[in-house]
């Protein structure tokens, strides 16, 4: 079942936008056998130029969901962002599913715990360190990586190598290609 924290920026939540936003999102329930609560992140922000964004981001056991989008009204951002969100689910699944009968494996996702995320501000004499994120590595091969690189709208990605068990990074070149490093365990 989807949870939501819903925080406003220049704006307040009111019952009807936050009854909006669970109504869009909650649809996304049917791609899913969520045996656990989930907790939907949703940031509704609105500018001087009243152009009004909507980011979300939904954490999985298996993959983290992120889509924002900026428009003139605040519902025409919601449903935007819904349907980003609904066309990632569909691409996500239909590879993990061709990959899964391409090995032969019934059950592609393995359930794991949420990955969990430490945000803390630390600071050192030359460089200042804004943000330090710590994240347990799943076991994936690089399509899988660059697949979830990708959903993140992120430049990098680091995982667990599901073959060598190495941490490896897959990243997005200036060519619009991607890269693999790996490395020496």
């Amino acid at each position: 079942m989807l949870k939501y924290n819903v925080r406003g920026e220049n704006i307040e939540v009111t019952e009807a936008l936050r009854d909006y936003v669970e109504k869009r999102l909650t649809k996304l329930e049917k791609y899913f056998d969520l045996s656990q609560d989930v907790i939907a992140h949703v940031n509704l922000k609105v500018y001087r130029d009243h152009s009004a964004k909507v980011e979300v981001t939904i954490p999985l056991p298996y993959l983290v969901l992120r889509a924002e989008e900026t428009t003139d009204d605040m519902y025409r951002s919601i449903d935007f962002v819904s349907e980003k969100l609904e066309r990632q689910i569909r691409k996500y699944k239909t590879r993990v599913n061709r990959k899964s009968r391409e090995k032969g494996v019934e059950e592609f996702f393995i359930p794991e715990d949420v990955p969990v995320e430490e945000e803390k501000e630390e600071k050192t004499p030359m460089f200042k360190i804004v943000r330090n994120k710590r994240v347990n590595l799943k076991p994936m091969d690089p399509e899988e990586a660059i697949l979830q690189m990708d959903m993140l709208e992120h430049d990098f990605f680091v995982f667990q190598d599901a073959e060598t068990n190495g941490t490896s990074v897959v990243y997005r070149r200036n060519d619009g290609s991607y890269g693999l490093i790996e490395t020496n365990e």
